[in-house]
């Protein structure tokens, strides 16, 4: 399914494939061959997603683009079912595993590995081919490697990427009350989405 969001269309050419089940909503631009498999969302919310050439986002992925923070993805990069890609930066050859989570303003360096279910967290920078294990998350710039029973030594570094800031535009002591407010109010742009029929043309966002 295609959605114009904002004023924005959905750019596919003719090499590439959409299942019927995905959704590409607003300034989603894909490479020549890439391949959005079932159940698999690309939503460029105020900013946008571009996708290199021979790409694969598999079934149930997630890619969002903000305006601070757009999703790019090289070539030749997998996204593995379940995984999730929010305002980050995917470079050439990069292995995205199931459920491997990347946030805003990170990026993972050419050929690297994001095994099943680990974390690049925002503002950090994964070298080229490092490899984050199973279950790990990466943290820092360059990216730390942190097991899950190091959340003290993780915090250390961490707190200084500042998640609330980058993600929700907000200092980390903003009420929860206050922040969903306002997602409450920026999601609602979608109320103004239009469904392009398949024979719309698409054009770039």
């Amino acid at each position: 399914m295609l959605v114009e969001h904002r004023g924005h269309r959905p750019a596919v050419p003719p090499s590439a494939y959409v299942a019927p089940s995905a959704v590409l909503c607003g300034a989603v631009v894909l490479g020549e061959r890439a391949r959005v498999l079932h159940g698999a969302v690309l939503t460029a919310e105020d900013g946008e997603i571009r996708v290199g050439a021979d790409v694969v986002i598999m079934e149930n992925a997630l890619v969002r683009g903000r305006a601070r923070h757009p999703a790019v993805l090289g070539d030749a990069v997998l996204v593995g079912p379940h995984a999730h890609v929010n305002g980050a930066t995917v470079d050439d050859e990069v292995f995205v595993a199931t459920g491997a989570s990347l946030f805003p303003g990170s990026v993972a360096g050419t050929g690297s590995e994001l095994r099943i279910g680990s974390v690049l967290h925002v503002n950090s920078k994964l070298p080229a081919g490092t490899v984050v294990p199973i279950g790990w998350i990466a943290a820092g710039d360059p990216a730390q490697l942190f097991p899950p029973d190091r959340h003290d030594e993780l915090w250390e570094v961490q707190r200084q990427l500042d998640f609330p800031g980058t993600v929700y535009g907000v200092a980390r002591d903003t009420p929860m009350r206050t922040i969903m407010a306002r997602q409450v109010e920026f999601y609602g742009a979608h109320r103004a989405d239009r469904v392009l029929d398949e024979d719309d043309p698409s054009e770039p966002g």
